[in-house]
C-alpha cells in the first residue's frame, strides 16, 4: 500500500517536474549566469554577448543601488504582517464554512469569489477604472486625516490613557484592521485547504468526545487545531510566496524596471537575490512549524 501511494504521488508531481525541466530548468541557469555578468545586446544580429563581473551586479544591489535593501527590508517586514491575519482569518472562516447552515454552498463561493475575480478581472478594473481610483484615493485622504474608524478609535484609546499611545499591538491590531481588504482578497486558497483539512476529521471523534463532556473549545484546541495543524504548514508556505511574489511589488517592479532598460544582469541579481531570501525565511518558518506538527494515521 504504501509503495502505491508513493507511486501515486510521483505521477501526480510527474507533469511538474518533467515541465520545470522543460521550460524552466534552462531559463534558471540562464538567470544564474546572467546575474554574474553584463549582458551586451546586438539588436541587429538579435543576439547577446556576456562578459563576466563577478558580484558586481549583487554589490551594485545591496551597496550601491539605495532602493534594493530598503524595499527588500520593508516587503519582508509588510509580509509579517499580513501573513498572520490572512492564517487567523482564513481558518476562522473555513471553521465557520464547515458547520452545517442554509447556502452553505453560496458562502463557500462568495469566499472563494475574490480569487477567481484577481486573477485578472478584478485587477484591471481595480487599475483602469477612474472611479474606483478616485475613491481609494478618498479613503487615503480620509485615513490621513485619521477620520476613518481605526483613526477614530485609535484616537479614544489615546485619550483614554492620557496621550501615551496606545501600544505597539493596538497599533498593530488597527494596521490589520485596515487591511482587512488585502486580507479577504488574500485568504481564498487559504479557506479552501483549511476547509479540506476540517473534512478529513472523523467526526465520530467530535462525538466521543462530546460524551466526554468536553466543550467547543476544548474540541477545537484539542482535536480541530491539531489535525489541521499540517494544513497549517501548507498555508504559511503558500501566504508567503503568494505575497512576496506579486507583481506589484516594489522588488517585482524593480526588476521588470531593470529588464526594460536592458539591464539583464543587475535584474537577474535583484531577482535570484530576493528568491534567496525568501527561500531562507520559507527554510526557517518551515522547520519551526514541521516540529509543531501533529501528524495522525
Amino acid at each position: 500500500m504504501a509503495g502505491k501511494n508513493a507511486v501515486s504521488g510521483y505521477l501526480f508531481i510527474a507533469p511538474f517536474v518533467i515541465g520545470f525541466i522543460a521550460f524552466m530548468a534552462y531559463p534558471l541557469y540562464q538567470a544564474v549566469r546572467m546575474s554574474f555578468s553584463h549582458v551586451n545586446l546586438d539588436l541587429e544580429n538579435h543576439s547577446f554577448t556576456w562578459e563576466w563581473r563577478g558580484l558586481e551586479n549583487y554589490h551594485r544591489a545591496f551597496l550601491v543601488d539605495p532602493d534594493f535593501a530598503y524595499y527588500m527590508l520593508e516587503e519582508i517586514v509588510t509580509m509579517a504582517m499580513i501573513v498572520l491575519p490572512v492564517l487567523v482569518f482564513s481558518l476562522f472562516v473555513a471553521v465557520l464554512l464547515n458547520r452545517k447552515f442554509f447556502g452553505r454552498g453560496f458562502v463557500r463561493a462568495i469566499f472563494f469569489l475574490p480569487v477567481i475575480l484577481a486573477s485578472g478581472v478584478l485587477v484591471g478594473i481595480e487599475t483602469n477604472n477612474s472611479l474606483l481610483e478616485m475613491v481609494s484615493q478618498q479613503i487615503q485622504d480620509q485615513n490621513a486625516m485619521r477620520a476613518g474608524v481605526t483613526g477614530v478609535i485609535e484616537s479614544m484609546m489615546e485619550n483614554l490613557v492620557g496621550g501615551a499611545g496606545i501600544g505597539e499591538f493596538f497599533e498593530y491590531v488597527l494596521e490589520v484592521i485596515n487591511q482587512i481588504y488585502t486580507i479577504a482578497m488574500a485568504s481564498g486558497i487559504q479557506i479552501l485547504i483549511f476547509l479540506a483539512g476540517l473534512q478529513t476529521i472523523n467526526p465520530s471523534i467530535f462525538e466521543a468526545a462530546s460524551i466526554e463532556g468536553a466543550t467547543a473549545w476544548e474540541n477545537f484546541w484539542k482535536i480541530t487545531f491539531p489535525m489541521i495543524s499540517p494544513m497549517i504548514l501548507v498555508v504559511v508556505v503558500y501566504s508567503i510566496i503568494d505575497f512576496m511574489v506579486r507583481t506589484d511589488g516594489e522588488i517585482m517592479e524593480m526588476v521588470a524596471v531593470a529588464m526594460r532598460l536592458n539591464e539583464f544582469g543587475f535584474s537577474s541579481a535583484m531577482a535570484l537575490s530576493f528568491f534567496a531570501i525568501i527561500a531562507a525565511i520559507l527554510g526557517v518558518l518551515g522547520f519551526i512549524i514541521s516540529r509543531l506538527v501533529y501528524y495522525y494515521d
